[in-house]
C-alpha cells in the first residue's frame, strides 16, 4: 500500500488572498459591518466563523454571513486564485510514488473542490470544515503519514494524528514558530518537497 500525504489548501497549496480581500470586503459593504478584507486574508486559516467574531460580527448574524460569503465565493475567488510554487509538482510526487494525495482543510468543502478543478491539482480525497486538531479525524481515517501545512493549527493536525509535521512558510506562521509547535521540517515553499519525500519514504512506496 503505498503512502498518504494530506495536505492544506490555504497558502500551502493555493494563494486565494486577492479574492478573499474581495470577497470579505464585499461582504462588509452589504452587511453593514466593519468587516477587514485585508487583515481577514493575512491571517487566513481558522474557520470562517471564528474570523467573522473577530471583526466583532453579532453572533446572531453570523451563519447569515457565513452563508453570504460561501455564495459569493465561486464568483470572486475561485477565478483569481493561483497554485502556490512547487504545489503541482510536489502532489504529481506522491502520486508519481504510488502514493495518494487528501486535501485537508477549513474551508467550505464544495468551495475547496472549485479551487482543486480549475487549477487542475492532483487530489484524490478532500475533506472541507476541519481546524486544527480536528484535521486529524480525516488523517487518521485516511491512513496520512504526513501532513502539510502552514499554520500552528495545521502543525497540531498533524500531531494529534501521529502522522509528520511538515511545514511551509507560505503562510502566517515563521519558520520559528513553525519548528517550536512542533514541524519536523520546514520548508520556504513546496519546491523543496519532492526531494524531502524521495529521501523520507524510500523504499518504502509502492
Amino acid at each position: 500500500m503505498g503512502i498518504t500525504v494530506g495536505f492544506d489548501l490555504d497558502m500551502t497549496l493555493i494563494d486565494p488572498r486577492p479574492g478573499m480581500v474581495a470577497a470579505m470586503n464585499a461582504l462588509g459593504a452589504e452587511s453593514g459591518l466593519p468587516l477587514d478584507g485585508e487583515s481577514f486574508a493575512a491571517n487566513l486559516g481558522p474557520p470562517l466563523d471564528d474570523a467573522l467574531r473577530g471583526f466583532e460580527a453579532p453572533e446572531e448574524r453570523i451563519p447569515g454571513l457565513v452563508d453570504r460569503f460561501r455564495a459569493l465565493y465561486p464568483e470572486m475567488v475561485v477565478p483569481i486564485t493561483v497554485a502556490l510554487p512547487g504545489a503541482a509538482a510536489a502532489l504529481r510526487a506522491v502520486r508519481a510514488a504510488g502514493g495518494r494525495t487528501l486535501v485537508v482543510t477549513g474551508k467550505y468543502g464544495p468551495n475547496a473542490q472549485l479551487h482543486v478543478d480549475a487549477l487542475g491539482l492532483e487530489v484524490d480525497d478532500l475533506v472541507g470544515e476541519l481546524w486544527s486538531t480536528q484535521k486529524a479525524d480525516a488523517l487518521l481515517a485516511h491512513g496520512a503519514q504526513a501532513y502539510v501545512g502552514d499554520h500552528l493549527g495545521d502543525v497540531r493536525g498533524a500531531l494529534a494524528a501521529g502522522a509528520i509535521a511538515v511545514s511551509v512558510t507560505t503562510g502566517p506562521c515563521t519558520r520559528e514558530e513553525l519548528a517550536a509547535e512542533g514541524a519536523a521540517v520546514v520548508f520556504e515553499s513546496l519546491e523543496e518537497f519532492p526531494d524531502w519525500f524521495a529521501r523520507t519514504f524510500a523504499g518504502t512506496v509502492a
